[in-house]
């Protein structure tokens, strides 16, 4: 099982803004330097993928020096850090593909030698259920070991496949219908994603850019090529936009970075669709100091269950209970890339609103599925399948942590193991009432929140009947753990055994032997005086 820690916060910021105003001149100008810089990078990115894993930083510098005579010193170190950016990317995603493969093929192999028809269990698969599927899934076999086979060895020599624009919409070109797509807007939309306008920053230069500079009253300029350099209308071989930029979020944050000359990078990009250009500020920050997990917990926190279309939410106290009504932030994953987001940051932000009301953190689970997507460990079950390829788990991940970050609220990220199906078993059913109808994910929010707090998930149990009670009445004192001869019998209390009068306050309570009663009373006998014989 995992242990829960708190989440460090991000170590950049990145803002955006539209660049308003452009005149056409401005936008083929652009256009002009993307395209140009673009050619580059990708004879770039040709030369390093085909050098492999033989590259070296002489190579590098070799490849910068013939870089800067077409373009700039700057300019060539942005497409050589780029370029590797790019080609470290690709050997991540190889190598995550190849785990992919490796998870596919040994699952395979396992429920090829199970008989068929034989049940699995919670953590391994069982066979398949008729020859014919047994037969198609040796064939599949095959195919995926001719796959990791060839994977492998592109690993071995370091040879990537990489796309200058994106393989999807590369792929789109030949299904147009499908992507509802034009070829002069497909032209279009290619040509603008392989465009490369951006800079890295560089502290000590003036506005922390020499490339493309943004000064504190909004001016844009941009250093342009040496093959572009009739195109300037400012000195040396610099053109400046009209339009103006003003970033509405962090904008203190990066005029301040701006004026003290510190490093920003800049993006430029063109929207096709929209038909508008963007700006895209970015910067490091140092890294939040963590608070301490225990001070965390201290005042309880917020347990959150991601889901495809939800976030269910309840608050626990410090001793890991539900306390008030579970709360749910739905959102609409259907529609484009930025609807979608839009639809989760509307979420992040109303879960955030609400836990920093009542100044707690939140808990999530630390979700990675990677692995966990792949049809042969999942088998028939296409529906699940396709729910947890919906989820999103990498920008929900990244969009929390930024948000709660900048509003100064914890997360805490804890092992997503069972949490679904123990909070089912131990709280749904406690926690479901005749005006509350508790759902699965209300009762995996509250196990979330319990590990989070370092609580066991499971209910404390009430012990047996018989041992509710002594066998002489209901318990109504407990002795501590430590204290001599808890398990002993407990002694009589003595008094009336009525809820109204406490024991010793009876009316005849000062002498009882008064009463002519056999025996003596328990409470006063050691203080009771036998009576003395008379003489005759």
């Amino acid at each position: 099982m995992g242990v829960s820690f708190v989440v460090p916060g991000p170590s950049g910021v990145a803002v955006r803004d539209r660049l308003k105003g452009l005149t056409v001149e401005d936008e083929g100008v652009l256009r002009l330097v993307g395209d140009h810089l673009g050619s580059l990078s990708s004879g770039d990115l040709k030369a390093r993928c085909a050098a492999g894993l033989d590259h070296d930083s002489e190579s590098w510098a070799a490849r910068k020096r013939e870089l800067t005579g077409l373009s700039s010193s700057r300019w060539a170190g942005s497409l050589t850090k780029a370029t590797h950016d790019l080609w470290a990317l690709a050997r991540r995603g190889q190598q995550a593909h190849i785990r992919q493969l490796e998870a596919g093929v040994n699952t395979i192999r396992h429920r090829l030698a199970l008989p068929l028809g034989e049940k699995g269990s919670k953590r391994t698969a069982g066979g398949y259920r008729s020859r014919r599927e047994w037969h198609a899934k040796t064939r599949r076999l095959r195919v995926l070991e001719d796959r990791l086979e060839r994977a492998r060895a592109d690993w071995a020599v370091g040879r990537v496949w990489v796309a200058r624009g994106g393989k999807q919409l590369l792929n789109s070109r030949h299904h147009l219908e499908q992507a509802h797509l034009s070829e002069d807007t497909w032209r279009a939309r290619w040509e603008a994603s392989r465009r490369f306008l951006q800079a890295d920053g560089e502290s000590g230069k003036r506005y922390g850019n020499e490339t493309i500079r943004i000064s504190p009253d909004s001016e844009v300029s941009i250093r342009l090529p040496a093959p572009l350099s009739h195109l300037a209308n400012a000195p040396h071989s610099r053109y400046v936009l009209t339009a103006r930029v003003s970033f509405a979020h962090r904008g203190q944050a990066w005029r301040d970075r701006v004026e003290a000359d510190r490093a920003v990078a800049y993006r430029i990009h063109e929207d096709v669709q929209r038909q508008r250009w963007y700006l895209t500020a970015s910067w490091a920050i140092p890294p939040a100091q963590t608070v301490p997990l225990a001070a965390v917990r201290a005042g309880g926190l917020v347990g959150v269950d991601t889901n495809a279309d939800h976030l269910a939410a309840w608050r626990l106290d410090q001793h890991g209970n539900p306390v008030g009504a579970p709360r749910r932030f739905a959102y609409d994953l259907t529609g484009t890339a930025d609807h979608r987001d839009a639809q989760v940051r509307h979420a992040l932000t109303r879960l955030l609103h609400w836990a920093g009301r009542h100044r707690l953190a939140i808990a999530v689970e630390d979700l990675d599925f990677t692995a966990e997507t792949s049809r042969e460990r999942h088998g028939r079950r296409k529906k699940f399948r396709k729910l947890i390829s919906g989820m999103p788990v990498a920008r929900l991940r990244a969009r929390l942590v930024s948000m709660a970050t900048e509003l100064g609220i914890p997360l805490v990220a804890v092992d997503p193991a069972y949490t679904s199906r123990w909070g089912a078993q131990h709280w749904q059913k406690p926690l479901t009432s005749t005006k509350r109808k508790t759902t699965r994910h209300d009762a995996a929010a509250v196990a979330i929140g319990r590990r989070a707090l370092g609580h066991p998930i499971r209910r404390r149990t009430a012990p047996p009947r018989t041992h509710q009670s002594d066998g002489y009445g209901h318990r109504t004192v407990q002795a501590e753990p430590g204290s001599p001869g808890r398990e002993e019998t407990r002694p009589r209390v003595p008094g009336p055994r009525t809820r109204s009068v406490p024991p010793g306050c009876g009316a005849n309570a000062g002498d009882q032997n008064a009463q002519h009663r056999p025996g003596r009373s328990a409470e006063h006998g050691s203080w009771q005086q036998d009576s003395l014989p008379l003489s005759p």
